[in-house]
């Protein structure tokens, strides 16, 4: 009479089974201790909004391009890659805010009116293409029906 058990007999031995729970042991060790050693050394720093969000204030500066040092070190930087210089009327504190540039503004737009004008001319000389396969075929079976007459 056979088993029903589908595990093979081997994976059942002793030696195998250590070496499993060994295995899995690292494993899960491996993973949770990174994940503490990871909850230790992450330091939650206090984010404080900025003035400019919490009141009123004066652009001082227009806006400019970041270099690239500025725009890895500056958080306004980041978004755009323009910033203004901004002073608010409250705090008289000096910071800077990201803005889109009128250049920047000018340069997306020709680039979406380029990519336009590309998928026009491809879907138009596809429109030309199409119909005269279409017209080969009509012409086809209409020859092949007067033919056959």
């Amino acid at each position: 009479m056979e088993s029903d058990c589908r595990i093979p007999v081997a994976c059942c031995r002793p030696r195998v089974l250590v070496l499993h729970a060994l295995f899995w042991g690292l494993v899960s060790l491996r993973v949770f201790g990174a994940a503490l050693l990871s909850e230790e050394k992450t330091t939650v720093k206090p984010v404080v909004a900025p003035c400019w969000l919490l009141e009123e204030f004066i652009v001082t500066g227009e806006c400019v391009r970041c270099n690239d040092f500025d725009s890895k070190s500056q958080t306004a930087c980041r978004q755009t890659g323009y910033v203004e210089k901004v002073n608010c009327t409250k705090s008289s504190r000096e910071e800077y805010k990201s803005c889109r540039s009128a250049l920047m503004e000018e340069h997306l737009f020709w680039k979406f009116e380029a990519a336009m004008l590309a998928l026009t001319v491809l879907f138009a000389v596809l429109v030309v293409f199409r119909q005269r396969w279409l017209d080969r075929l009509a012409s086809e079976k209409v020859r092949r029906q007067i033919e056959s007459i």
